[in-house]
């Protein structure tokens, strides 16, 4: 029995050596880990909630951009439109002006045509009169003389265009 006495005797100084010396080191490095679980715990929280209200952030943001995005396409839409408009106005406004010009050169070179046509016809008068007054009065030869100046007052008009108006 003093074995067992003494070896109950070792192992209480060995417990006590234990609880005096190793136990509150090793209570305090556990202490000092729970710690260290703790605050890794409060900043993955903090980290989790930073990464949240960023989500929240960016999706209010991607938001905006779509909006605004949208109010850029629809401006450049009304402002394509107003350009085609005012494109589309300013060539009529040209189509009118040319057409004007051509009516406007048509009907000049048509009264040059009638003016010199005329001019034409009272030198072809004047001859054909010369022509009567020089021979005797004789009717068929006069409206054979006649007839002759009708027709060359008409092949002149029809070479010069006079004779095809539009």
């Amino acid at each position: 029995m003093t074995t067992f006495l003494v070896e109950l005797v070792i192992l209480l100084i060995i417990l006590w050596l234990i609880m005096k010396y190793i136990w509150p080191a090793l209570n305090k490095m556990m202490i000092a880990r729970q710690e260290e679980i703790r605050v890794a715990l409060a900043s993955a929280e903090a980290a989790r909630q930073d990464a949240e209200n960023a989500d929240g952030e960016r999706e209010a943001a991607l938001e905006a951009g779509k909006a605004q995005a949208a109010q850029v396409v629809e401006q450049a839409t009304r402002n394509a439109e107003q350009v085609t408009a005012a494109s589309a106005a300013r060539a009529n406004a040209e189509y009118e002006r040319i057409i004007a010009s051509a009516h406007a050169e048509v009907a000049l070179s048509r009264q040059r045509a009638v003016d010199e046509a005329a001019s034409q016809l009272g030198d072809t008068v004047m001859s054909i009169a010369e022509q009567v007054i020089a021979r005797e009065f004789d009717g068929a030869a006069h409206a054979s003389l006649v007839n002759q100046a009708v027709g060359a007052l008409d092949a002149s008009a029809t070479a010069e265009g006079i004779g095809e108006t539009a």
